[in-house]
């Protein structure tokens, strides 16, 4: 009975990350660059490999309780102070990132021999395709290899987490963050106190 219980809680969750995701994508507004949200980098910074395409697509547009969005009203990540100071959300990414997915992906989100560089991922997977893929899983076989990537669905240190996941990695992506570990970082907004509680049953 417990397995079937885990069987048909990873759909569900996955679903419902997938109804959240496409509610934020609804509710994205025809916002303009705001020149306050705008990223301060370090140009020293040279393991960030910055991506001036994804730097301006991901750029932050609007803040809300702390959490910054980009045009298309998905989760982004904001740097200021000379790419000194991170916002909460992308430190808690690079955390849990650590915690979770290193072993495989790698630090820093660069790869090993038997799992992608999320860092590269991310430069073309939505948002949408990365919460289906974590929550759901992947397999990708053929005729020299066979790579799968399990479901996390069912794990919530890793699920109550995927938004600060996504924008650590887009962060990569993009070349906002390089291989470095954030020394200054936002406050942690009420709001992610709040769903972090609320997700992790607390």
């Amino acid at each position: 009975m417990q397995h079937l219980g885990k069987i048909i809680t990873r759909p569900v969750l996955a679903a419902l990350a997938l109804a959240a995701v496409s509610a934020v994508a609804v509710h994205a507004e025809d916002a303009k660059p705001d020149p306050a949200l705008a990223n301060s980098l370090n140009p020293n910074d040279k393991s960030a490999e910055q991506d001036e395409k994804l730097l301006k697509k991901d750029a932050a547009v609007k803040v809300e309780d702390g959490k910054y969005f980009d045009a298309e009203g998905h989760p982004t990540f904001h740097v200021t102070d000379a790419g000194k100071k991170f916002d909460w959300y992308t430190y808690s990414g690079y955390r849990r990132y650590h915690a979770e997915c290193h072993v495989c992906h790698g630090p820093d989100g660069m790869g090993s021999t038997y799992a992608p560089a999320l860092k590269d991922s991310l430069k073309h997977l939505s948002y949408e395709e990365f919460i289906g893929i974590l929550a759901g899983g992947k397999q990708e076989v053929n005729a020299s290899e066979q790579k799968v990537m399990p479901a996390f669905g069912d794990n919530k240190n890793v699920m109550c987490y995927s938004d600060d996941l996504y924008v650590y990695l887009k962060a990569r992506a993009a070349g906002a963050m390089g291989r470095i570990r954030p020394s200054e970082k936002e406050d942690k907004p009420e709001a992610a106190k709040k769903a972090e509680k609320e997700c992790m049953g607390g």
